[in-house]
């Protein structure tokens, strides 16, 4: 399966009886595995956490410690609304990733296109800063 498919998939079984805009993430890891996370909002707001925040808890949990490149769905087929991540995916992207790491935004049909995480949040704070 590959990283568009499994961000659609993943977008399909989101929780999000509010917003009803539904989002799906899939990561490719530094071993070639791909784990995928959905939206899940929360009556209580702001308690939802982003697909992509659950991506990354997911790859982490199955022992995996790096981003190859990552798929982000969201948006109804054919209506050309590209979701790219929040400010605060972008950092805990960054925690995982590097500059060069390509960042594809689809909406449900397939319509995307794709950035680095460099020209989404440019001059970032991470790791390395910390001297890691």
């Amino acid at each position: 399966m590959d990283l568009f498919e499994a961000a659609r998939a993943a977008r399909d079984r989101a929780h999000a009886p509010y917003s009803r805009f539904k989002v799906g993430a899939a990561i490719r890891t530094g071993s070639g595995a791909i784990v995928a996370g959905c939206n899940v909002e929360n009556a209580a707001y702001p308690q939802g956490q982003c697909a992509e925040a659950t991506a990354i808890g997911t790859m982490v949990a199955a022992g995996h410690g790096r981003i190859v490149e990552i798929a982000v769905v969201g948006g109804e087929a054919g209506s050309g609304i590209l979701c790219t991540p929040c400010g605060g995916c972008r950092q805990r992207i960054r925690e995982f990733a590097g500059p060069d790491t390509p960042i594809h935004v689809f909406d449900a049909g397939g319509t995307g296109r794709s950035f680095t995480l460099g020209e989404l949040l440019p001059f970032s704070f991470g790791p390395d800063n910390l001297g890691f």
